[in-house]
C-alpha cells in the first residue's frame, strides 16, 4: 500500500470518526435534556455494546474468513470477571481492562488446539467452548452466584446525579469504548497485518506461499477477538448492573453472527449498521411476544434471499465521496438527466 492511498483511506478514516463522534454528541444532548427516554437510551447503550462484540466476530469471520461460535462465552468472562472485581473495590477501567485481558488468555489457549481446524468442525469446538464457560460460571456460585447471578453490580453513576445524567454517562461511557474498537479494528485492517488477514480469507495456499504464517495471523486475530467481546462484557455488567449465565448462551452467540451476517461479512460499518438495526428491531416486536420469534427470523430468511452479501457486503460508506464536490455533481446529473428524459416521454 503507498503513501498516497493510505493517506486517502486515513483522511476517510477520520472523516468518518468525526461524523461518529457529532452523531454521539447529538444523541447524549437528546440523552441528557430528557428528549430521549431511559428506555431509548438503555436500547442505544446495547447496541453500542453488541458492536464491539460484533467487530470482533466480523474480523475474525467476515475479513479472516474462519467460521467462530461462541463468542458470547468471552463475553460472560468479561462481564463476570469485571462484576467480581468491582465488587472487591478496583477501578472500573481497570475491571474491565484486567476481565478482558483474562477473556483474551483464554481465547489464546482455546485457540492454539483449535484453529487449525476449518469450516464447520471450528464453529462446532468454538461452540462447545462457549458452552462449557458458560457451565463452569454455572457451577461456580461463590464467586459467580451460580443459576442466580450476580446482582447489585457497581455501575458509573452519580448518586447525587438525576436519573437522566446518570444514563448519560453510562452512554458516554460505552461510546467512547465503541469509538475506541471502531479505530483499533481499522487501523489494523490498513496495516501490513490486515493485508495478512486478507489475504488468509482469499487464500490460504497462496498466502502461505508469499511468506505468511497462516496459523500465527488466525491466532492473533482470534485473540484480538476475545479480547473485544471481554470488554462488551465488562461494559455490558456495568450497564445492567445483573448479570445470568442464561445472558450467555449458544443462542446470543448466533445472535452475534447474525449481526455480522446481516450487515455484511468484511463490511465494518454494515456490522455497525445492523448491531443497531437489528437490536431496535427486538425491542420494537416485543410486542408481539412470542411472535416476535416468528417474525424475526423470516425478515433474516428474506434478506439472506434477496440480499445474501449482506447489507453492504465488503463495502464501506465512505463519507468523503458523500461531502465532496464530484459526488454531488454527478449525481445532479443523474437527476436532470433522468428528467429530462421523463419529460421527453
Amino acid at each position: 500500500m503507498n503513501k498516497q492511498t493510505k493517506s486517502k483511506l486515513l483522511h476517510a478514516f477520520w472523516v468518518q470518526t468525526i461524523f461518529i463522534v457529532v452523531v454521539y454528541s447529538v444523541l447524549s444532548v437528546l440523552i441528557g435534556t430528557g428528549i430521549f427516554s431511559k428506555y431509548t437510551a438503555s436500547i442505544l447503550t446495547t447496541s453500542s455494546i453488541y458492536v464491539i462484540v460484533a467487530l470482533g466476530l466480523n474480523l475474525m469471520t467476515g475479513m479472516t474468513g474462519q467460521l467462530v461460535l461462541g463468542h458470547a462465552g468471552f463475553m460472560s468472562i468479561g462481564a463476570y470477571g469485571t462484576a467480581i472485581l468491582l465488587k472487591a473495590g478496583l477501578p472500573m477501567l481497570l475491571s474491565m481492562l484486567l476481565s478482558a485481558s483474562l477473556a483474551g488468555l483464554v481465547g489464546l489457549l482455546i485457540g492454539i488446539p483449535t484453529l487449525r481446524l476449518r469450516g464447520d468442525y471450528l464453529a462446532i469446538v468454538t461452540l462447545g467452548f462457549g458452552e462449557i464457560i458458560r457451565v463452569v460460571i454455572m457451577n461456580l456460585e461463590k464467586l459467580t452466584g451460580g443459576a442466580a447471578g450476580l446482582m447489585n453490580i457497581p455501575g458509573l453513576s452519580i448518586k447525587t446525579a438525576s436519573t437522566e445524567i446518570n444514563t448519560l454517562l453510562t452512554f458516554l461511557w460505552v461510546s467512547i469504548f465503541m469509538i475506541l474498537s471502531i479505530l483499533a479494528v481499522v487501523h489494523l485492517l490498513i496495516s501490513s497485518h490486515g493485508r495478512a488477514i486478507l489475504s488468509v480469507r482469499d487464500d490460504e495456499i497462496a498466502s502461505e506461499a508469499m511468506g505468511i504464517n497462516i496459523f500465527y495471523t488466525k491466532l492473533y486475530v482470534f485473540v484480538f477477538s476475545t479480547f473485544l467481546a471481554g470488554i462488551a462484557g465488562g461494559l455490558f455488567a456495568t450497564h445492567y448492573r445483573y448479570l445470568n449465565p442464561d445472558m450467555f448462551n449458544y443462542l446470543k452467540s448466533v445472535d452475534f453472527l447474525i449481526i455480522v451476517v446481516f450487515g455484511g461479512m468484511g463490511s465494518i460499518t454494515g456490522t455497525v449498521a445492523a448491531s443497531f438495526v437489528l437490536t431496535i428491531l427486538q425491542e420494537q416486536l416485543r410486542f408481539m411476544k412470542d411472535y416476535r420469534l416468528v417474525i424475526y427470523p423470516i425478515l433474516l430468511i428474506m434478506m439472506m434471499i434477496f440480499r445474501p452479501q449482506g447489507m453492504l457486503g465488503t463495502k464501506e460508506l465512505r463519507l468523503t465521496r458523500v461531502f465532496s464536490r464530484k459526488w454531488w455533481r454527478k449525481n445532479l446529473a443523474r437527476l436532470k438527466k433522468g428528467g429530462r428524459g421523463n419529460a421527453s416521454a
